[in-house]
């Protein structure tokens, strides 16, 4: 598993730290769950989804790939 370092404001660090222990999680896992909520994927797991969802439908690649980046933009977008 890789690392990576951030740099956070203090009471935002504070902030994270608190709500990884109300969920008895590590800000790791925290932040790993948030990423999966934003549909962050790598390009390998986004085109396994592609795939799998085309398995089971009649879209082209290319119908089925512009279809999963709506979803994902949909998802992405500000309520």
């Amino acid at each position: 598993m890789s690392r990576l370092t951030i740099t956070l404001s203090e009471s935002r660090y504070r902030a994270l730290k608190e709500a990884a222990a109300q969920r008895d999680k590590t800000i790791g896992q925290l932040i790993d769950e948030s990423l999966d909520f934003y549909g962050i994927k790598s390009r390998a797991q986004a085109l396994d989804l592609v795939r799998r969802a085309r398995a089971g439908s009649a879209l082209s690649e290319d119908q089925a790939l512009a279809l999963a980046q709506e979803e994902v933009h949909a998802m992405r977008r500000p309520v």
